[in-house]
């Protein structure tokens, strides 16, 4: 969604006096906003393996809340641009929180190995690797943000809103209040849902039922929905009817999935460990032909372009640099065992590919964080092959600084164009992460006590963690371990994946658009039918909306989408911890 874009020309002109900029409230208030949407994160990651960016909920909430302060009191400050931008920044640090690994490695470590992290050691590592981004980010800013094809689109949509909102005031007014509208509407469903009846999970049949093909009563798949488009949205719905309504029932016909006896209802644990081989084959092979495709291209056009790719280290960001180095790598050797030559050895790895998913971004908007865990455990599979401990956790850094890494230059190109200081940004980045760290670990260990009985359920899906346990399993135990028909679909599946991702980033993008989503098609293998039921229902009631209604569309879909997210989520987060404490 893209609105019109205010003037760019004098930004720094709508701006109060840049003294105000890291100031006591706006970090306050982006503390404060981490704390509540972080959580929404990895409750969604779970469910769901996506996230959802929460730059813009944080500008229209502070800026609500702020200004209409400002308007009802004369001795209080008017809230500044600059001051929105630090509260956006640590609060999407902290809900960014989750590519640290909260929704993939870590668990997925815990299914292999029997072994869960306390809550002190895991804060302190998840929050290692995305401190380790945050200083590559600020290495690569100046030639990232100085070359001219990199646009990064999610920044850009950030900056909008922010100008959008201090031209016209009254519109955040209305959105705020959409906003909260929609999640009171979610929140109040998912209470009802989990404290006073279960709603019904109503099904045409037993046999589509056993097939996971129920509907789900959750706005949060329906706002997911309405954020990833028609063509997303149909793929989901294309995938669904492939995996759970075609190959499913194949499976159990010739046998090749055994189903407990006298099992009724959804019969998701079982088929979706034969079913998530060629889903997960699928997404890796083609995010990973499509990253080759653009990498070389980008490569090809900065070929003749000269300059370099790294800034000149100076002191301060030397030593916070090294400092990151030495707590990644020391907590590698203390958490998991893992030798100190090859936990060096995750530095420039880390390095090289938090570039390349930083590249990514800016040039598509579109963070290839599941690809760069991937492509990370495969180089530690050749490295050291057989080792689950470096298999995930080596490579959770590589792809935890590469999410962090991603996050803060989308920052930095918003703070470029106001006229922000880089070295404020940072440091708000950095408080954002240290929160999400603590917040976003509470609410793994609130949601998931028990991982090895909780997660790859109906309830708990956690497609990321399926896909890096996979790989890992693969990658450790040899495909020789699995049987015939899984080789066949993993064969199948990845051959699949690259043509599709050649074709997705070599056809006109007028083309490209009638493809199925490449990561949605192999997503739905991993889900249940009914969220993916429900994801599509979204996109196509947001799309028929559009056709009738587009400005309207336009200016309030997100929005209203984002608040359904938040409501479900928190409620969902905030329901466990309720349960947590009345069972302790």
């Amino acid at each position: 969604m893209h609105h019109a874009s205010p003037s760019l020309s004098s930004p720094t002109s709508l701006a109060g006096p840049v003294e105000r900029e890291l100031s006591l409230r706006a970090v306050i208030t982006g503390i404060v906003l981490g704390i509540l949407l972080t959580p929404s994160n990895v409750y969604a990651g779970l469910k769901i393996g996506w996230s959802f960016n929460m730059s813009i909920i944080a500008l229209l909430i502070g800026y609500g809340i702020w200004q209409g302060l400002a308007r009802r009191s004369v001795t209080q400050l008017p809230w500044t641009l600059h001051e929105s931008n630090i509260n956006q920044t640590v609060a999407s640090a902290a809900a960014s929180i989750i590519s640290g690994g909260l929704v993939a490695p870590i668990p997925a470590y815990t299914l292999l190995t029997g072994q869960q992290l306390d809550a002190i050691p895991m804060i302190a590592w998840v929050f290692s690797v995305s401190f380790l981004g945050i200083w590559i980010a600020w290495y690569l800013r100046p030639s990232l943000l100085n070359d001219k094809a990199l646009k990064f689109p999610e920044g850009m949509a950030t900056l909008e809103t922010l100008l959008h909102i201090y031209n016209h005031g009254h519109e955040a007014a209305t959105r705020l209040k959409v906003l909260l509208s929609a999640a009171l509407l979610s929140a109040s469903v998912k209470w009802v849902d989990t404290f006073m009846w279960a709603l019904p999970r109503w099904s045409p049949s037993a046999q589509l039922e056993r097939l996971t093909f129920t509907a789900d009563p959750s706005l949060l798949l329906v706002g997911f929905g309405a954020i990833i488009g028609i063509r997303v949205g149909l793929t989901l719905l294309l995938g669904a009817l492939l995996a759970w309504g075609g190959l499913a029932p194949w499976l159990l016909q010739q046998g090749l999935v055994q189903l407990p006896p006298d099992s009724s209802g959804p019969q998701f644990a079982a088929l979706v460990e034969w079913l998530l081989w060629p889903g997960v084959s699928l997404m890796v092979c083609s995010t990973l032909a499509s990253l080759a495709i653009r990498l070389w291209s980008l490569y090809s056009s900065n070929r003749h372009g000269g300059g370099t790719l790294w800034a000149v280290p100076k002191f301060g960001p030397a030593a916070g640099f090294l400092l990151a180095i030495v707590l990644v790598v020391s907590l590698q050797a203390m958490l998991f065992g893992i030798n100190l030559w090859m936990a060096l050895l995750t530095i420039p790895l880390a390095i090289c590919l938090a570039a390349v998913a930083a590249r990514v971004v800016g040039a598509t908007g579109i963070p290839p964080i599941g690809a760069i865990g991937q492509l990370s455990q495969l180089s530690f599979g050749i490295v050291a092959p057989g080792q689950v401990p470096i298999n995930l956790m080596s490579a959770n850094t590589a792809g935890g600084s590469a999410g962090q890494c991603t996050d803060l230059m989308n920052d930095f190109k918003v703070g470029k164009a106001i006229g922000a200081t880089p070295r404020k940004q940072l440091i708000a980045q950095t408080l954002g992460i240290f929160v999400g760290s603590i917040v976003g670990v509470c609410a793994y260990l609130a949601l998931i006590p028990d991982p090895q009985g909780m997660l790859l359920t109906e309830e708990w899906p956690a497609p990321a963690v399926a896909t890096w346990k996979a790989v890992a399993q693969t990658l450790t135990h040899g495909l020789d371990s699995l049987s015939a028909s899984i080789r066949w679909a993993i064969f199948i599946g990845g051959l699949s994946g690259v043509v599709l991702g050649i074709l997705d980033s070599v056809l006109p993008a007028s083309r490209a658009r009638f493809l199925p989503s490449t990561a949605a098609l192999g997503l739905a293998f991993v889900l249940p039918a009914s969220v993916s039921l429900m994801m599509a229902l979204g996109a196509i009631l947001t799309w028929l909306v559009s056709c009738r209604w587009a400005s309207l569309t336009e200016r309030f879909a997100i929005t209203a989408a984002a608040g359904l997210i938040a409501g479900e989520s928190m409620t969902g987060v905030g329901a466990s911890f309720w349960q947590m404490m009345g069972n302790g």
